[in-house]
């Protein structure tokens, strides 16, 4: 396998990657409305007053936010691919993909409302 090849590879995947991200902008109104909670909340990350590794936790907290919301609508396209009739399993689907995404949320409140309080309360 020589360099090119490799390369070639990387730059096809990122140019994946980006494609998904527009798809999951232009098709997900919860990451268009979460990516802008992220960056509302990296804004504010960057302003408070914390150590590096608090606002590491601040911020990684929420862009798992934004990762689960494309892992969770990866898998809702998925099963909507596969067909429109109800079936118990593609509800069970997507309704665990959602339930990532709220538990994320619950971390990111945990990370943010910890951190928050041991500094000003």
């Amino acid at each position: 396998m020589n360099q090119a090849t490799g390369l070639t590879r990387i730059i096809k995947a990122a140019g994946y990657s980006w494609k998904g991200l527009r798809a999951a902008w232009q098709n997900e109104a919860a990451f268009r409305q979460e990516t802008v909670l992220v960056v509302v909340a990296i804004a504010l990350a960057t302003w408070l007053d914390v150590t590096v590794i608090e606002r590491i936790l601040l911020i990684s907290s929420v862009v798992l936010i934004a990762i689960f919301e494309i892992i969770n609508s990866a898998i809702e396209a998925v099963v909507d691919r596969i067909g429109t009739e109800r079936h118990e399993l593609s509800g069970r689907a997507k309704d665990m993909g959602s339930a990532a995404v709220l538990v994320t949320i619950f971390l990111a409140l945990f990370v943010w409302v910890s951190i928050l309080y041991s500094h000003f309360f």
